[in-house]
């Protein structure tokens, strides 16, 4: 076996989600793994907001996997890193890393970081190797909206012009303030350029003070009938869990209206006031991952910090 690393391209992404698929359903002992998920699309975006980031692995003419590099400004993830099951523990996630971390290092980066399986000591070790770190669990919550609360939010998708450059401005303050140099921007673009779902953002005294990079429905990476925010914070400070409940109100309302009732996204457990505010809100968890940090701190993952992320 001969396998090579080569940038992903878009005509790449048929095969790559196939594998996406067919990899986690095999892991996680779906009962038909090549549909696993099938509803959902996690390499569309990832691809769209930065390809210089995506690369696939291929052994002479197939493609047997894929990782991708995603860049949130100081914050950077990677993933979904996966291996066509005939070609694991052959060292191909490996090689798959390797261009992931040089775009890393050509980044400006203060922290960095994955979701992986909290149960797979060879994912750890793996992931090891490249100086990340285990450090908090991360709950993935769920829950059916069966009567949206009442709520008052602005979605990008609607805005003027100004209105949505300042909302844009207001979200990036919003971003700074929780951890510096964090930047959602590409992400907020090229979710609404793919037709993915919408921003929301939430306000005080016309000051946004919350935000909600939200995926909707089939073909994205919520799935049928889901709402899944890929990224929801507030700004820290007196105000953050009374804002946070604002904008849980807002994303379950977006939900909703939208037609796709189901709210679902992860929070990492050392953001303790968060993770508790979803429990008395009726959230449940169903699966429960890892998050790894490079270096090894915390990041933004602090008792007090009100955000909804999970990398995954």
């Amino acid at each position: 076996m001969s396998v090579v690393i080569r940038p992903m391209s878009e005509p790449d992404l048929t095969a790559v989600n196939q594998i996406i698929r067919l990899a986690f359903g095999t892991f996680m002992g779906a009962p038909d793994p090549a549909n696993w998920a099938a509803d959902r699309d996690y390499g569309r975006v990832r691809f769209a907001i930065d390809p210089s980031a995506a690369f696939v692995a291929m052994d002479g003419d197939r493609l047997i996997g894929s990782n991708f590099g995603t860049c949130w400004g100081s914050v950077a993830f990677f993933g979904p890193l996966t291996v066509h099951p005939e070609y694991w523990d052959k060292g191909v996630g490996q090689q798959l890393l390797e261009p992931v971390m040089r775009r890393f290092d050509e980044w400006d980066l203060t922290h960095a970081g994955l979701f992986t399986f909290s149960q797979s000591p060879k994912h750890h070790v793996l992931y090891q190797k490249f100086g990340f770190w285990p450090r908090f669990l991360i709950s993935i919550f769920g829950k059916r909206i069966e009567s949206p609360p009442d709520a008052v939010y602005k979605r990008l998708s609607i805005a003027s012009g100004h209105e949505k450059e300042c909302l844009l401005a207001g979200i990036q303050n919003v971003s700074e303030a929780i951890y510096a140099g964090l930047d959602l921007t590409r992400e907020i673009e090229t979710a609404a350029g793919l037709g993915f779902g919408d921003t929301i953002a939430i306000q005080r005294d016309g000051v946004v003070v919350g935000f909600a990079v939200c995926h909707l429905g089939h073909g994205t990476e919520a799935g049928e009938g889901m709402c899944y925010p890929k990224f929801a914070g507030v700004t820290p400070g007196e105000h953050a869990a009374e804002d946070f409940e604002r904008l849980v109100d807002a994303i379950e309302h977006l939900a909703v209206d939208t037609g796709h009732p189901t709210v679902t996204g992860g929070v990492n457990q050392s953001r303790r006031n968060a993770y508790q505010a979803m429990l008395r809100r009726g959230y449940r968890i169903f699966a429960v991952g890892v998050a790894m940090h490079r270096p090894d701190e915390m990041g933004y993952s602090t008792p007090d910090t009100y955000v909804i992320d999970d990398w995954r």
